[in-house]
């Protein structure tokens, strides 16, 4: 029995002393889980974000948003969506139009939002959204001072993100809505003071192996070995050796 579990506690060290991806340090007591980068010699470089003034921040292709959530586990994560400004009912992000991911990145939005556009035209009737007088936008506008300046733009419409046209944008302009909100696994049928703060819930693609310029890049534990990536011309990455497996949440090979 004793043999049994040093040959256990052996293999756990084994994995342990896997190759593992550089994971960037932790911001202030937020940890800072692999693939996210925010640096340029940790994470994966196409998963960046950044540390501003004691907060994460994830940029857009035109904008900024403070990160409140992030769960390597199911590699989400969950932006604050623009505020409004000042006593308008149009949103601060309304001169960039909104939320615009690069969609040659792999973040995209997830279909657990709930999306309210607020202070819309006519046009949007003409819409597959829901803009009717009982649309959940309502009960936002009228019971939230949040959204006070919003009672006086009567049309408003609510849909619920993730859709072919909506993965990597929330869209606001002049010739649609000025302002927006979201919330993540909104319940519709809950009272409005046990619905969850606003955000906007991004997920992230599984990452591939950390891409490296020589076998220095890859010897930590010696269970990885730089090679030419078949699927990008130029590109090199630490691939496991034989019997060990890429672990893309953890970022290592065990």
């Amino acid at each position: 029995m004793a043999k049994l579990l040093l040959f256990t506690a052996a293999l756990l060290l084994c994995a342990v002393c896997a190759m593992s991806a550089n994971r960037c340090p932790d911001c202030g007591t937020t940890p800072v889980p692999y693939p996210l980068s925010t640096g340029a010699d940790c994470g994966d470089q196409e998963y960046k974000i950044r540390f501003d003034e004691g907060k994460l921040i994830f940029d857009s292709v035109n904008s900024s948003y403070s990160i409140a959530f992030i769960s390597p586990e199911t590699q989400r994560l969950v932006i604050r969506p623009a505020s409004f400004a000042g006593d308008t009912c149009i949103t601060t992000d309304f001169p960039k139009q909104g939320i615009q991911l690069n969609n040659s990145l792999p973040f995209n939005v997830t279909s657990s939002n709930t999306i309210m556009f607020l202070n819309c035209t006519e046009s949007l009737f003409r819409s597959p959204l829901n803009c009717s007088s009982i649309s959940l936008c309502h009960t936002y506008i009228n019971g939230t001072q949040d959204a006070a300046a919003c009672v006086d733009a009567p049309i408003c419409c609510t849909f619920k993100a993730g859709g072919s046209t909506t993965a990597y944008s929330i869209r606001v302009r002049e010739s649609g809505c000025s302002a927006y909100q979201s919330f993540v696994n909104l319940d519709p049928n809950a009272p409005l003071d046990r619905w969850p703060e606003p955000g906007v819930e991004l997920q992230w693609v599984s990452p591939r192996e950390p891409v490296c310029r020589s076998q220095a890049d890859c010897t930590e534990g010696m269970n990885s070995t730089c090679g030419p990536d078949p699927a990008t011309t130029g590109v090199s990455r630490c691939f496991c050796k034989s019997g060990l497996s890429w672990d893309s949440i953890a970022g290592l090979c065990a």
